[in-house]
Parts: C-alpha cells; sequence; structure tokens
C-alpha cells in the first residue's frame, strides 16, 4: 500500500471512473454522446474517467440512466460515498488525543447497529476489553502516533461504550484467533485479567464467541480484523489507518470470508477450555 495519505481514495476514484467508462461503452456510446444525454460538457465526462473529478449522486442515475444500466445506481452512490471516507489517517484524527481514534464517532453507529460481527486476530476487541488492557494498548499507540497523551479519558470512553453489549435487541457474534489469547499487552497480570473478563463476557445472552485453535486445518485465513456492521459497512484498521467499506458487493465479500472462518472456530465449552488453558500458562 502506498504511504500518501491521499492514494487509498485516489485509486478509488480513478478505479470508479474506469467501471462508468466500461459502462459508457457497453453501451455503445461516445464520450460526447453520454455528455449529451445527461447535460453535461464532455470534457466533464472525461474527468470523470479517468478519476480527476469524483461524480455526484446525480451524475451517477444520469450516467446508469444514459447506459440503460439502473440497476447498477445503488452500488455505485455507495462507491462515491466512500471514496473520501474510505481512508482516514490516525494521525490526522489523533490531533486532538486518542479518544478520537478509539471512535467517540462511532457512539450512533454502535447505538444503531443490531448485529455485529467481529474477527480479531491478535488483539481482544474493544468491546470486551478490560480498562488495564484498553490502558496498555492505547499508551503504546499514544507513543507509536507521537500524539496528546489523553489516555485517561480515551479508556472511559472505550468502557463507557461497551454498555451496548448489553442493550436488548442486539447480537454479537466474534471470532478470535487463539493467538488473540496469547498476545500481551501490559503485564502477565493484566493479561489474566482481560482473560477472566472474556469467560464473563462469553456467557452473556447476546455474545456468542467462537475462537479457531491454533495448528489447525482450516479453509480460510484472514489477513487482519474487521468489524460488520450489520449488513451496512466494515471497518478494518492498518497501523496508520482506519479504512470504512459500504459498498454493498464488498460488504458481501467480508461477510463470505467471516462465515468461512466461523467453519474453523470453536465454541462453547471447547472454547472455554482454551481460555482456561491459557490462563493456566500465564500462572
Amino acid at each position: 500500500m502506498s504511504t500518501s495519505p491521499s492514494s487509498p481514495a485516489k485509486q478509488a476514484q480513478e478505479a470508479l471512473g474506469a467501471r462508468l467508462r466500461e459502462l459508457r461503452k457497453d453501451a455503445g456510446l461516445s464520450g460526447r454522446q453520454l455528455a449529451a444525454a445527461t447535460g453535461q460538457h464532455f470534457t466533464r465526462v472525461s474527468k470523470i474517467e479517468h478519476g480527476v473529478k469524483t461524480p455526484t449522486d446525480e451524475d451517477i442515475r444520469e450516467w446508469c440512466r444514459a447506459c440503460g444500466v439502473e440497476d447498477q445506481i445503488l452500488d455505485l452512490i455507495a462507491t462515491v460515498r466512500a471514496i473520501e471516507s474510505a481512508y482516514l489517517e490516525f494521525r490526522r484524527q489523533a490531533r486532538a488525543g486518542i479518544k478520537r481514534v478509539v471512535g467517540a464517532h462511532t457512539v450512533l453507529l454502535y447505538e444503531r447497529t443490531r448485529l455485529f460481527r467481529i474477527y480479531e486476530h491478535n488483539v481482544i476487541p474493544g468491546l470486551f476489553q478490560t480498562a488495564e488492557y484498553s490502558a496498555a494498548m492505547l499508551s503504546f499507540w499514544i507513543n507509536f502516533l507521537a500524539i496528546p497523551n489523553d489516555l485517561d479519558e480515551a479508556v472511559a470512553a472505550r468502557v463507557e461504550r461497551q454498555r451496548v453489549i448489553y442493550q436488548g435487541g442486539k447480537r454479537f457474534v466474534v471470532l478470535l484467533e487463539e493467538q488473540a489469547l496469547r498476545t500481551w499487552f501490559g503485564t502477565a497480570e493484566t493479561q489474566a485479567g482481560q482473560l477472566d473478563r472474556l469467560l464473563a463476557v462469553m456467557s452473556l445472552p447476546t455474545v456468542s464467541l467462537g475462537i479457531i485453535p491454533m495448528m489447525t486445518e482450516r479453509i480460510a485465513v484472514g489477513s487482519t480484523g474487521f468489524w460488520i456492521f450489520d449488513d451496512s459497512l466494515v471497518a478494518l484498521e492498518t497501523p496508520t489507518a482506519s479504512i470504512e467499506v459500504t459498498r454493498p458487493q464488498e460488504i458481501d465479500l467480508y461477510a463470505r470470508m467471516f462465515e468461512h472462518l466461523k467453519a474453523s472456530a470453536v465454541h462453547g465449552k471447547a472454547a472455554r477450555t482454551l481460555i482456561v488453558k491459557t490462563l493456566d500458562e500465564l500462572g
């Protein structure tokens, strides 16, 4: 991935332009013909197709109608809306402190989501973290990103957000790699406290926790952790950025990957045994 902050959005814009160009060509229209059919200057059509200019929602509607592919409208509009928000630099978000990064802006998203599908490969999800575990993890990112230290406020915000797991009408389907149980943040005592917390949370009626054992045959390997919010959004994080996916076709791919990973997980007593075994090793 390029290290340029704007490159992912730029690449997405260019990909959208290429897709629109293919739709125009498939419809047998020249750039000038499409411009005439949509009431715009032909140079604007060229700029959109070459990723120089991002089309508006209305541009997409008119483009698809002119090409006879109205069934593509919703997916393309979702792509347009994702271009500017798909790649958000952590350091830019965090100029006012780590609290911004951990998601004060996601409160409404958590409130409206009914089904959370969560996959993590090396960390316990924030919704299930103890304050000590969260503090140890966030302390690293504050130092690594060289941002203002508002650790106490960030941890308090994360803990406050956890109340969502006790609300009615919500369901949390969580998959963890066994490695997440064994990746320490803080001391052995901090990790043990976190595993105890995980044992308590997995007994909640709203939570389904699966663990994918190490050294087991499997049909899929996830390259990074990701969260699926209903069928409307996928969120994932890299060391320097958060990525939001809103295109329906891409969300479907993440949902399929989640089901493949789930097929390799153990649940119930077997999952609890793995956690207890890790706790015993810490002891």
